[in-house]
């Protein structure tokens, strides 16, 4: 997915305040993506940009994708970053530069590593379900691998367990004994939660993480503030267990890792860690180097946008500029 929008101002609903110095709920907006889809932006925002090294986090649907052409989003570039893609209905059809043409339904796992750099488009097939949900979201990738070479996973079976009244689907890391076999470069979580009861449901957590969790359907109560889709709740660093409880039914997405440290410059697709890297970045994809050429698309490459008239400064997780 592609990232061409404005950061807005960090708001919060009224009457609702942070519980503590590290929770607080932020709301998401809306963002249009390519001509037939919006999604709702839930990362980055100006107050909280980053839980661990998830850097960007796009929640779309449900869309009725029956008599509309549902996701297109033409070949386009990425550097410095990994996209993890999960959908809860639906199907979409990933192409990249490496060769890979793969679709993706629910209950699976697509991890892309762009490295120095990798091309990709992702499209609703023409034969589909009625429905499209799901979410994709950035992971920013350390030293070494920003440079190393680009990848991409496939992963149709997961570890799912059952904890209390939850349903776990793990995508990225560990969570009670269980490992995904995606591979990542910081240590990360990424799980789904499902809640099969209204009873309430503990699940352990790591104290050195900070952790972020959404819903993506129905409802949910956490630290005494209510969690619908449309927002992210900041949880913050230090916490052994997370206690949840909700409507039966109610799928949360629950995003964690070791706080990432480095600054970083993320322009449209690009996640670099200064000015100069992004606009190489940008020189090399419209010159037709670096990134490849999309396999079995037809379409033309996206054209990145001008670059902003002043330099691009490196943020921190929490949002302070550098440089």
């Amino acid at each position: 997915m592609e990232r061409t929008e404005k950061m807005p101002a960090q708001t919060r609903p009224p009457g609702v305040a942070a519980v503590d110095p590290g929770s607080v709920l932020l709301p998401g907006h809306d963002v249009p993506l390519g001509r037939y889809t919006t999604v709702r932006r839930l990362l980055p925002q100006r107050q909280r940009r980053m839980v661990g090294a998830w850097c960007f986090v796009d929640h779309f649907g449900p869309d009725d994708v029956v008599q509309r052409p549902g996701m297109e989003v033409p070949p386009h570039p990425h550097t410095g970053l990994q996209t993890v893609t999960w959908l809860l209905d639906g199907e979409i059809l990933h192409r990249d530069s490496l060769g890979n043409v793969q679709p993706i339904r629910p209950g699976q796992l697509n991890v892309m590593t762009s490295g120095h750099g990798i091309a990709h488009s992702e499209r609703s097939p023409r034969e589909r379900p009625p429905l499209m949900h799901g979410v994709q979201l950035w992971v920013a990738l350390p030293d070494p691998a920003r440079a190393g070479p680009a990848d991409f996973a496939h992963h149709a079976d997961l570890p799912r367990f059952a904890n209390g009244d939850l349903d776990v689907t793990l995508l990225v890391g560990e969570l009670s004994g269980e490992r995904s076999p995606a591979v990542v470069h910081t240590p990360l979580l990424g799980a789904q939660l499902e809640l099969r009861g209204a009873a309430p449901a503990t699940l352990p957590l790591r104290r050195d993480f900070e952790y972020g969790l959404l819903a993506v359907s129905g409802a949910a109560e956490v630290d005494g503030l209510s969690l619908t889709p449309g927002a992210l709740l900041y949880l913050g660093a230090g916490r052994t267990a997370l206690t949840v409880h909700g409507a039966p039914g109610s799928r949360l997405l629950l995003l964690g890792g070791t706080p990432f440290e480095e600054p970083l410059v993320m322009w449209w697709n690009f996640v670099g860690r200064s000015h100069e890297e992004v606009v190489a970045a940008r020189e090399d994809w419209m010159a037709g180097r670096r990134f490849g050429a999309v396999t079995d698309d037809p379409a033309p490459p996206l054209p990145a946008p001008d670059l902003p008239t002043t330099r691009l400064k490196a943020r921190d997780r929490a949002g302070n500029r550098h440089g």
